[in-house]
């Protein structure tokens, strides 16, 4: 753990009493959160409870309405981001903001380019970063496109464009909501060997297993309010849960034994290509039946990200058959893939999951809004529009803020990915495709989705389910698929299943299909 690096003299970050309103709706209330030198310091709160509204007034993107914000024991007015930098606080955002085409050099530098005479001297940028990378473990290439490179070596670029800035003080936001188990390793050892050489991070997460691996101490946040800081050495996953929550947390999926029915999807011989022309789905073959749960578990790269692309008709195959009750929509487009029974939670879901500039009540008829009772003679009909937003946002636990007419793009990123999931069931399809479907959600509201995940099931839907984390595989499948270099290689019954086989046969060990 990294508390033995902890000074406890020094607060290197005091907020007091932080208040931050937006109109009549209190984000923060009254918050206080106190870090030290040398210490892993994570914000643990529901979706919508303030945590990240709390980091962005100290990252100068807000300010906050009242109280002060101290560094290093000096009182500071955070006007902007550059304040911020200058104080020696980088944040790395959940989602990225990294030029595609640009080299990992030239994304970390950019700005702050280091010049000879009247030219760019970028042989020296190349050299700083490659000693910052060497220094801290980060291991990353620094001529690579960021385009090429996966999500964990992008959050890599993230963290060194703050180091490369100077800053002592790390925020990260959702630092392993994309990341495989693998990389979620090695950037908890990459935060030891920061503090180690006496940086300070503050974690903002969902991931109670996480905190206890990485974390010395937790700040709860519960519907903007401070409800305590503790050792997270003293308190164990449950008790975290119930602060957070304010209730007992069920870890375990109520799922019953069901015989399942007829196949729903059928996948035959499926070969594809990725972006780079190269093929990725090597004649990979798949069932899921009426009633059951499929999970795909695998290791990111392994073709299943562009599966799931050509089952729901947005990327093109190269052979092979997709049936969806017996109808073929291989390279059909995703409308006619809907139309024939196909609904999905998509794995981004401010790419292919929401309009951003829509509002809630919008996005929550996208598929449907030509259909009664939404639209009469061409004409949107508000009022059916607004009841039906009102029975989601209830029923799926949605934190709109004050509005149901807010654009999804201002809502939290776990409010985002609830309103996709209340659409998506209600769409109420004999198919669901789920795409980490919980990813970045707290344990309250995994709770929920695992619940009208298995809900589906129980009702006769087929449902495949890709996720990153082997704990979600494990206890919603019916039937685990282990995909490996774009093949399924392995097919056991979930309640046979283990995280150590399935980590072997992941990585293209163990026992074949």
């Amino acid at each position: 753990m990294a508390k033995q690096y902890v000074d406890m003299n020094t607060p290197v970050i005091e907020m007091r009493n932080i208040v931050k309103r937006f109109g009549n709706f209190t984000a923060n209330d009254g918050i206080n959160l106190t870090v030290h030198k040398g210490e892993i310091h994570a914000i643990l709160g529901e979706n919508g409870a303030g945590k990240s509204t709390l980091m962005n007034q100290l990252y100068g993107l807000l300010k906050p309405t009242s109280g002060d914000i101290l560094v290093n024991g000096k009182k500071i007015v955070m006007n902007n981001p550059r304040d911020a930098i200058d104080a020696g606080i980088g944040m790395v955002h959940q989602h990225f903001m990294l030029i595609q085409p640009f080299t990992v050099t030239e994304n970390i530098v950019l700005g702050t380019e280091p010049t000879k005479g009247v030219k760019l001297d970028m042989a020296a940028a190349r050299k700083n970063v490659v000693e910052i990378s060497e220094r801290y473990g980060l291991s990353i290439d620094p001529d690579a496109k960021i385009e090429d490179i996966s999500v964990g070596m992008q959050q890599r670029v993230e963290i060194l464009k703050a180091l490369y800035r100077g800053a002592d003080i790390l925020i990260l936001d959702e630092p392993t909501s994309s990341l495989t188990p693998q990389e979620i390793t090695e950037l908890i050892a990459i935060m030891h060997n920061l503090v180690k050489d006496g940086k300070s991070i503050i974690i903002i997460t969902h991931k109670l297993k996480e905190i206890k691996e990485s974390a010395d101490f937790c700040t709860i946040i519960r519907m903007g309010k401070y409800i305590d800081t503790v050792d997270v050495d003293k308190v164990d996953e449950n008790d975290l849960a119930a602060m957070m929550v304010g209730r007992k947390v069920t870890f375990k999926v109520d799922k019953p034994e069901q015989e399942p029915g007829e196949v729903v999807l059928d996948v035959k011989d499926l070969h594809c290509l990725d972006y780079r022309g190269i093929e990725i789905v090597k004649g990979l073959n798949l069932q899921v039946r009426r009633g059951e749960i499929v999970g795909i578990a695998g290791i990111d790269g392994n073709g299943q990200t562009e599966l799931v692309e050509v089952i729901t008709g947005l990327r093109k195959g190269t052979s092979g058959q997709v049936l969806v009750n017996g109808a073929d929509v291989f390279n059909k487009s995703p409308s006619y893939g809907f139309n024939h029974g196909v609904s999905s939670i998509p794995a981004d879901r401010q790419k292919h999951g929401l309009v951003l500039d829509f509002s809630i009540e919008d996005n929550l008829i996208l598929q449907n809004f030509e259909k009664s009772p939404f639209a009469k003679n061409n004409v949107l009909q508000r009022d059916p529009i607004f009841a039906h937003a009102t029975q989601s946002i209830e029923k799926y636990d949605i934190r709109p803020g004050n509005s149901e007419k807010r654009p999804a793009g201002t809502l939290s990123g776990g409010n985002q990915q609830k309103v996709i999931i209340a659409r998506e069931v209600q769409n109420d399809k004999d198919l669901l495709i789920a795409v980490n479907p919980t990813r970045g959600l707290d344990v309250g509201a995994i709770e929920y989705v695992h619940k009208y995940i298995v809900e589906q099931r129980n009702k006769g839907k087929a449902v495949l389910l890709v996720s990153f984390e082997l704990d979600e595989i494990m206890s919603l499948s019916d039937i685990i698929d282990v995909i490996f270099d774009g093949q399924i290689v392995a097919s056991i019954p979930g309640k046979d299943a283990n995280e150590n086989d399935l980590g072997l046969m992941m990585a293209g060990g163990g026992k074949k299909a």
